[in-house]
């Protein structure tokens, strides 16, 4: 499910798609995204077809190295990815699209990566409607954001209907479609990031839920606890858990 990559081979299998024209499915994934792929067989379809899905959270990069000797020495964090695609796209003259979020993350998102990215061609950007799409409303998104000229195309809908958009839209546009969580809120200044201390030893968990409680802890604490059982009962060799197997969707969902 989770390639074992670091930034540089992720920025660089992006950019070759976008410069080839080709689709490219792309997510980061941390606990909350794995476990949910652990526990929807026709989620876990999905992640697996997307051509790139990074360790965005340490733990996930420890199981990596624990488990299947990854030798990382450091996670693809979507945030920290985001920007290092908009600095190669910025190089590459690649306009980029920003799909998602509430419109006035959009705005101040857009305006602080032109301050920190001069020549960074934005080419257009779109708000969640928060619900899925319907047929008419998804073929006018892949309408806009085509013509609109973009090479790649960033997606902040949260998990995990940003990889269903990822995964159902990626053929429709054909380019880059790169989920990258709550990067919009970060980089447009709505949230606070966690301290690189926390960061590095695996509790940026703990910063989001402190600061969205009531939103996030049937998110985070369950499925911290799912997640770490089953780690360390793979590491040990007591138990591999009986994983439900992939099952493409029934329906389409269109984010």
């Amino acid at each position: 499910m989770v390639d074992a990559v670091d930034y540089e081979a992720a920025v660089d299998r992006i950019i070759q798609a976008a410069r080839e024209g080709k689709p490219y499915g792309v997510t980061a994934l941390a606990v909350h995204g794995v476990m949910t792929g652990v526990g929807d067989p026709e989620h876990l379809w999905r992640l697996n077809e997307l051509e790139l899905v990074v360790p965005d959270g340490q733990p996930v990069r420890w199981a990596l190295n624990l488990l299947h000797k990854a030798g990382l020495p450091d996670r693809v964090y979507g945030p920290k990815l985001m920007l290092e695609v908009c600095r190669a796209a910025e190089e590459e003259g690649f306009p980029i699209f920003l799909y998602g979020s509430r419109q006035a993350v959009l705005e101040q998102l857009e305006a602080n990566l032109k301050r920190r990215f001069p020549k960074l061609q934005i080419a257009g950007a779109m708000p969640s409607r928060f619900r899925n799409l319907t047929l008419e409303e998804r073929d006018q998104v892949v309408e806009e954001i085509r013509k609109s000229g973009a090479r790649i195309v960033f997606v902040g809908l949260g998990c995990p209907r940003q990889e269903v958009f990822a995964y159902e839209m990626r053929n429709l546009l054909g380019m880059p479609v790169i989920a990258v969580g709550a990067a919009f809120d970060f980089h447009a200044g709505f949230l606070r990031e966690a301290p690189p201390w926390m960061q590095r030893y695996g509790f940026q968990w703990l910063h989001r839920l402190l600061q969205e409680p009531r939103r996030l802890w049937r998110r985070y604490l369950p499925l911290n606890a799912a997640y770490l059982v089953l780690l360390l009962l793979q590491w040990a060799r007591i138990w591999t858990p009986p994983l439900k197997k992939p099952r493409p969707p029934r329906e389409l969902r269109y984010g």
